[in-house]
């Protein structure tokens, strides 16, 4: 599933690459852009390449550790001293006080080869590691399923948007027209001044709605251009014949059971608390003793003299006597090194009781997420459902007060109905087209979370989405 995946995301970048500069009008191509400018991918990414150098730390830890050392000592110094000889006189041994002066260099150095036998931190780390591994691969998945909910998301955002504007603009345009029939009737006497105030109102809200679902265009392209880094002209979005398909298979329970399998962020939490557990074992590593295996090759070499001046009491003469100092020492050590922790004020056992802590929390996590987990499946399963019926429901409301609205303007010519009932009837016709748009998008877009919430996710749906938007939608 993740290699189909990969393949799906490259051959969609592809195909916008290929695309040249034709600006993109689908959620296809749409999402390919977002796939390849979206700052929140690019991060999950780094994050995922971040942790999958886990395992080679890990790995590092039960190889040979070699290193290496050198140095180098000059030392001078000077002050009171001894020399000690044989008294031709006496033939006693005699110590006379001088002044001594000593001037030695020694190099240095030594290569250490230490590997480890048995170390019980580093074989619950590197089991560790391959958890943290597989739970990078399931965020970064899950990162790359949650990038098709929020580009599906912000794109039908705008396609609604629109809808809503074209809404604004026809009634604001019935709505000017109305108000001039108004003003026209109200000079020859057929309305009264009340009538034209009402339209005049009605105009004036019209107004700033138009004015408000602009702003709206303008904040949802803004928020699609943070996703994908551009903005764009067209867009294209369903038809009025768009197909609206039951959840295969039409059952809620088997979607919660196909959730509590693959849904990402429940794998990863699985894998979290795995990982606390693992956790807890490795620092009780820090109560067992450690083995290893250690040689050490070095050298020293130390050259320089000592000079002390004196006065000889039997001659009287002065004195010198100079000691040259010349060592050269090689030292190769082999051996098997036992490290037995005893005591270290408590601090293994806290670690223990935290690490114990933290994977209590760790479950609770996986407990929490399992519950929202199924909430969300059997919510996205429900909203799918209902918003079949509402669009199709919608969509006769919206006929309903066509109709409706013809029927009353046709009794405002003949003098039977007032201004008053033929604003209602725009009213509710804006509010029929502005609802029935809106059901659309929310039906597609509680598809694809059904999709996240069972973890089916993936460019595939991207691609049968698309194929369904077939009307070209101009934004600016």
């Amino acid at each position: 599933m993740k290699n189909l995946t990969v393949s799906l995301h490259i051959a969609v970048i592809a195909a916008l690459f290929s695309a040249g500069s034709v600006q993109a009008s689908d959620l296809a191509e749409v999402y390919a852009r977002a796939l390849q400018n979206d700052p929140q991918i690019r991060e999950a990414e780094a994050n995922r390449l971040a942790t999958l150098e886990s395992k080679p730390q890990a790995l590092a830890s039960m190889l040979p550790q070699l290193s290496a050392s050198a140095g180098y000592d000059k030392r001078k110094s000077e002050g009171p001293g001894y020399i000690t000889f044989f008294s031709e006189t006496t033939g006693d041994q005699v110590s006379i006080e001088g002044y001594s002066k000593r001037d030695t260099s020694t190099d240095s150095w030594d290569v250490t080869l230490r590997q480890s036998i048995f170390r019980w931190e580093n074989w619950v780390s590197l089991k560790r590691a391959d958890k943290e591994v597989a739970q990078a691969e399931i965020d970064y998945q899950a990162a790359q399923q949650d990038l098709i909910l929020r580009t599906s998301e912000s794109y039908f955002n705008v396609l609604a948007a629109k809808d809503t504007l074209t809404a604004a603009e026809a009634t604001y345009d019935a709505l000017g027209r109305q108000l001039e029939q108004a003003e026209k009737r109200f000079e020859v006497g057929l309305i009264a001044v009340t009538d034209v105030q009402e339209a005049k109102a009605a105009y004036d809200s019209a107004t700033a709605a138009l004015i408000q679902a602009k702003r709206s265009l303008a904040t949802q392209l803004e928020f699609l251009r943070e996703l994908t880094g551009d903005t764009f002209d067209t867009l294209n979005g369903p038809g009025e014949n768009m197909p609206l398909s039951a959840p295969d298979p039409a059952n809620e329970e088997e979607w919660v059971k196909q959730a509590m399998d693959q849904n990402l962020q429940l794998s990863s939490s699985r894998v979290a608390a795995e990982i606390t557990r693992d956790d807890i074992s490795l620092q009780r590593g820090g109560h067992y003793p450690s083995v290893d295996l250690v040689l050490t090759r070095g050298s020293t070499d130390q050259s320089g003299s000592n000079r002390t001046t004196f006065v000889n009491p039997e001659t009287e003469l002065p004195g010198t006597s100079i000691n040259p100092l010349a060592t050269n020492s090689d030292d190769t050590t082999l051996g098997i090194q036992l490290t037995v922790p005893i005591y270290s004020g408590g601090a293994t056992s806290s670690r223990v009781r935290q690490a114990e802590y933290r994977h209590r929390a760790a479950r609770e996590r996986l407990e929490r997420t399992a519950r929202a987990t199924e909430r969300d499946t059997r919510d996205a399963y429900l909203g799918v459902m209902s918003e079949m019926s509402r669009v199709q429901a919608l969509k006769q409301a919206v006929e309903s007060a066509t109709v409706a609205l013809q029927a009353t303007e046709a009794g405002y010519e003949v003098g039977t109905r007032t201004t008053v009932d033929v604003l209602d009837g725009r009213r509710r016709l804006f509010e029929a087209e502005t609802n029935y748009a809106r059901s659309r998008y929310d039906y597609l877009i509680n598809v694809l979370r059904l999709k996240l919430a069972a973890g089916a996710l993936d460019p595939v749906q991207v691609a049968e989405l698309n194929s369904q938007l077939t009307e070209s939608v101009e934004l600016r």
